[in-house]
């Protein structure tokens, strides 16, 4: 029986506060789902970027990093999307010996290319970003020294020595200052900065073995269970705590208010914009394999 005959269908997000909010209307029942059920499987981005390469879930939130490779198996959700607007991944480390007060773009990436930078995952939004930064005149593909390491155990690594920096997504934005580490470079104010737009970073897929009019369906769905989140955001923050990382509520409301915002609901012109930008760089730099068309459910 098909997914669509059961209307059954795997729902793939991150161990997050922000993915916990956007469907805790979903988990906890607390919208009309009109038939549909949905199974939540919780795994860290880069596994479900490299699920997504093999189209194994119907619905996941993928980086737009990884969109570019499963173009032939998923479509753009228009909810779901996180977007960091003059904000985003960060580059941390334990000092900035070596740096001046107030480093140009220039001086930072010069800084970079002699450290191992620890990054989350090679198809995760934070490392496309990065090696566009690192892009320049004789380095247009922005080639750096990184190894992967699971995203919550960065700090650790550059607190160890295994890396000099640290790439940090999710909660570890609020958090580093805690782990005595200093701010190298914001990608969200460096994107912001360099485009005048946000930073994509993460979106919501289904797959197109769906039919056309089920998608439509689902997205109604999975859009009310955002907007009931934020017309309900204290109870929505309180379902989140248990994947908040050490945040108190009030920092985890605040992280979840950078990542589930109107852009969550529906990316609209500007959120299209960043994104078809954002590829198009990588596509220009070689760090894609092909120019991507945006497709959007209805």
């Amino acid at each position: 029986m098909s997914a669509t005959d059961s209307h059954s269908l795997t729902l793939g997000h991150s161990p997050d506060p922000d993915d916990a909010f956007m469907f805790f209307a979903l988990a906890e029942g607390k919208i009309d789902t009109h038939g549909w059920k949905f199974e939540h499987i919780l795994q860290d981005i880069q596994t479900l970027n490299e699920r997504a390469t093999r189209g194994e879930l119907h619905i996941s939130a993928i980086s737009i990093h990884a969109y570019a490779y499963v173009l032939d198996k998923y479509a753009l959700l228009p909810c779901g999307a996180s977007m960091g607007d003059g904000y985003g991944p960060m580059l941390v480390a334990k000092n900035r010996d070596g740096l001046s007060d107030n480093p140009r773009l220039g001086e930072v990436r010069d800084w970079l290319r002699t450290k191992r930078i620890a990054i989350p995952g090679k198809m995760t939004s934070a490392y496309l970003a990065l090696r566009l930064a690192m892009s320049e005149e004789g380095n247009p593909s922005g080639e750096c020294d990184t190894i992967v390491v699971p995203f919550d155990e960065i700090f650790e690594a550059v607190k160890s020595g295994r890396a000099d920096v640290g790439l940090i997504i999710h909660e570890g934005q609020l958090t580093y200052t805690h782990e005595n580490l200093e701010l190298i470079l914001d990608l969200g104010v460096w994107w912001k900065i360099k485009t005048g737009l946000p930073l994509p970073l993460g979106g919501n897929v289904i797959r197109k073995d769906l039919a056309p009019a089920d998608r439509t369906a689902i997205n109604v769905v999975l859009r009310e269970s955002i907007r009931y989140g934020l017309e309900h955001r204290a109870a929505g923050v309180a379902h989140a705590m248990p994947l908040a990382r050490g945040l108190d509520t009030q920092l985890a409301d605040q992280f979840i208010g950078m990542y589930v915002n109107d852009y969550t609901l529906d990316y609209g012109d500007t959120g299209r914009r960043a994104i078809r930008e954002f590829l198009g760089q990588a596509h220009a730099a070689g760090l894609i394999p092909a120019p991507v068309e945006l497709e959007f459910v209805e």
